[in-house]
């Protein structure tokens, strides 16, 4: 017969004991699962604290939506996992620092594959895109530049003399004309008629003559 407090010491034991020899399913293996569903290529949010019944069988995972995934015991629990997918994207970088006004050559720039999920606004594909454009900003090397990061050249300066071009009904009217503002191809800036002294609203074509309308 046992005697009450060895009853006592089993009887305090047993919850621990019983604790102890559940099993849990290990976190590692949800993600897997989670990851599998999209490819292998991703980052599956999960706390390692979390604990769900181990399960018999092998876990079943498919895609919820664009971002969560339904990992499922069969027979059993179901968990929906958030999970960023990477999708890897060719981007323009730099391949050396540069400094603002720079006008960029081809030894300024590379190509390098990011991870597309981790990319502000929407990055250049082809260094073609920016040879011959300008840094808006100083720049380190390795930087993924983007439209935003460059502007078109300037090739109207204020103080320069140029052509004033006017087209009506197939007549062409060139008269001399001082441009008032810097300017890049397609651009408008305003434009003082040296003749008449009128200030115009013009555009600027290529070859640097400033097309105004009459």
């Amino acid at each position: 017969m046992l005697r009450p407090r060895r009853f006592l010491a089993l009887l305090l034991a047993w919850p621990v004991a019983w604790a102890s020899a559940t099993a849990y399913q290990p976190v590692d293996s949800i993600r897997e699962a989670a990851l599998a569903a999209v490819g292998g290529e991703g980052e599956a949010s999960l706390d390692p604290a979390l604990r769900m019944p181990a399960c018999a069988a092998p876990l079943q995972g498919r895609q919820s939506t664009a971002s969560t995934v339904e990992v499922s015991c069969p027979g059993g629990w179901r968990l929906y996992v958030p999970v960023r997918q990477r999708r890897s994207q060719q981007v323009v970088v730099l391949a050396r620092g540069v400094s603002a006004g720079e006008t960029l050559a081809a030894d300024a720039l590379s190509t390098a594959q990011r991870d597309a999920s981790r990319l502000a606004g929407t990055p250049l594909s082809d260094p073609a895109q920016a040879v011959g454009q300008v840094a808006r900003r100083a720049m380190a090397a390795g930087t993924v530049l983007g439209a935003g990061d460059l502007a078109a050249p300037r090739i109207v300066r204020r103080g320069d003399q140029v052509a004033l071009v006017s087209r009506r009904g197939g007549v062409e009217v060139r008269v001399a004309g001082r441009a008032l503002g810097d300017a890049a191809v397609d651009e408008r800036v305003s434009v003082e008629n040296l003749s008449s002294r009128r200030i115009l609203q013009g555009r600027v074509v290529p070859g640097g003559d400033v097309l105004v309308t009459p």
